[in-house]
Parts: structure tokens; sequence; C-alpha cells
């Protein structure tokens, strides 16, 4: 079979490269909504907290990513010691003719350390279930009536689970997490049955997360949050983000992201001569009020990619709900 989809298959092949032969998602604004890396942060605002982000990556790219999450989190009312967070997130990820859709729930157990409950010991675990999917009909075939291409859309079903540890003060974290727990380790494709022939996709593999990050006060009006995190999957090179932020007035978050890789464990499967693929992005988030929140932010690549497209656009919106048993006690800040 000869199929006409070289942009496409190209595309797959870069992305790969492009987060170092890791397949989970990653969110520039993730450090927005840390329930997208670690399920011991559910409830970690206190009250709900509804997210929403949409990226579309590398405009102007055939075949490019494209990819939302919406999650909501909070402490369940009929629980009064606000020891148990609770956490529900749906994604959807697409490339090319391929598409990933999965709805997950997380529990984090929330330890306090002191008498005021500003220093936390979270543990958390999150299940899921995610369908991989894939589109003939995205697909140009030299031979049209070739039996072996997909009628239409075909997809399999795959649980899946996750598990974190997450602790916080009011001005640090620090959390370590394990992304799709149930991956096998032997391949990174996923079959998906359809008119009784299978199709290779690429599939989320199990990745180790470890984030941190603390606040300094510069000024009352000022303040400076640096931040990082490392991915691991033990297949490729290691994986991490630089981040810095400035909040104004305590309304806008001004700051930006470096990204890159390093063989820090010397892996034997790792490819000599693999090429780093380097981004950075800016970002801004500003408060409109006490409870909503706007961002967006704008990633480029350092690479030899970035003369073939445009940069990647991200935009969020988050919202907190506040609860009737809590509608009276005054906000406090949440930083992270």
């Amino acid at each position: 079979m000869r199929v006409k989809i070289f942009f496409l298959m190209l595309c797959s092949t870069v992305r790969v490269l492009s987060v170092n032969a890791q397949q989970e998602v990653q969110f520039s604004q993730y450090v927005f909504n840390g329930l997208a890396v670690n399920p011991a942060y559910a409830g970690y605002r206190g009250d709900a907290y509804l997210n929403a982000t949409y990226r579309k990556q590398w405009v102007d790219f055939p075949g490019a990513p494209q990819t939302g999450i919406v999650s909501l989190d909070g402490l369940p009312n009929w629980i009064q010691d606000e020891r148990v967070g609770l956490g529900l997130q749906a994604q959807w990820d697409k490339l090319g003719p391929q598409e990933y859709l999965s709805l997950a729930g997380s529990y984090a157990y929330r330890i306090p350390l002191n008498e005021s409950g500003s220093s936390r010991l979270s543990i958390g675990m999150g299940l899921s279930l995610a369908q991989y999917s894939v589109k003939g009909n995205m697909m140009q075939f030299t031979d049209v009536n070739d039996p072996s291409a997909p009628a239409g859309k075909i997809s399999s079903l795959k649980p899946d689970a996750s598990f974190g540890i997450y602790y916080n003060t009011s001005s640090f974290y620090a959390g370590v997490s394990i992304l799709q727990l149930f991956s096998q380790e032997i391949s990174g494709k996923m079959a998906v049955t359809g008119d009784s022939r299978e199709y290779l996709v690429i599939k989320r593999t199990k990745h180790y997360y470890f984030t941190s990050g603390f606040l300094v006060n510069l000024s009352d009006q000022l303040k400076l949050k640096p931040s990082i995190m490392v991915k691991e999957d033990f297949k490729g090179p290691t994986s991490f983000d630089l981040n810095a932020f400035l909040l104004l007035s305590e309304r806008l978050w001004l700051g930006g992201s470096y990204r890159s890789s390093a063989d820090i464990w010397k892996k034997h499967r790792v490819q000599d001569g693999l090429m780093k693929s380097n981004a950075a992005s800016a970002i801004v988030e500003f408060f409109a009020n006490d409870r909503l929140r706007i961002g967006y932010s704008y990633d480029f690549t350092t690479s030899g990619l970035s003369s073939y497209q445009s940069g990647s656009h991200e935009i969020s919106i988050g919202l907190l709900l506040l609860s009737k048993k809590r509608q009276d006690r005054v906000l406090s800040p949440r930083y992270f």
C-alpha cells in the first residue's frame, strides 16, 4: 500500500523527536494547572476550579498537532476536614489522521502539616480510559480500492492509571508523578483494529515528572516565581523546562519558559547524534477578577523545524467556583 501522507508521516516523526521520543502531551501553561501532570494536585485551590486549554502547534505545518483539555477539581462538600480532593479531566489530541481522546478521574488525600493548613502533603492517584483512533478519510491512497486502507474511523479503548505526590507551602511546592502506569515498555505503538486488520498508531508511554517552584516577594506589588519541570521516560533524552514569571499587582503574570533536553542517564537506546529540539515560550496570564484567569502563550522553536512553521499558540481560561459553604470566607491567594 502506497499512501500519500508524506507530510503527515513527517509530522509524526518530527513530533516524536521534538519531545525527545516522548508521546505525552505537554502544555506550556501547565504551571497554572498542575492537575495536567500530577493527580495529587486535585483540590489544591480549595474551591472547585474549572480550567480549559486549547493548543495549536506548528501553525502552517501540514497535519500539525491540535490539543484540548478541560478539567474540574476541588474539595467535595460532604467531607468536612478538607482532606480529600477530587478531579475530572477530559483531553483530546489530534495528529494528522490519528486522534486520542481520554477521560480521567483523580483522587488526592491531603495531609495538613501545620495548624493553618497552608502546608500540606498530598498523595493522589488517577484512573483513565483512552480511545485511540485512525481516520481513513484523512488519508490519500494511490489505489482507492486497496483492501488494506482503513474505511472511515476505527478506534480502540485502553484503560490507564497515574500516581503522584505533591507538597506545598504558601511559597514553595514540589511534586513527583508517574503518568500512563499501564503502558507497555516494549513498544511505543498501539494496534487499532478495524475490518479484521490492525493499524499502528503512536501511543502514550509511561512518563515520570518532577516539578518544583517557589515564590519571592520583591515588593508589595511585585513577586517572582521561578520553577522547573523534569520529564523522563528512560527511552530518550531527559526533557526539562525552566520557567520564570513576574506577578504585577496580584493581577498580571508575565513570563516565559525554555525547554530543552539532555542525555543525563546515558541511555543505550538513545541514537548517537540525535538533535536536541529547543523551544521557548512567552506567556501572559491575566486575572480579570479574583475568580477568572485568562492566559495566552506563544511558542517558537530554535531548531531546524523553525523554518517550516510559524510557532505554536495556546490559550487557556480558568474559573474558580465558590461553594455555598465557603462563600463568606476570604479568598487566599493560590500562586501555584
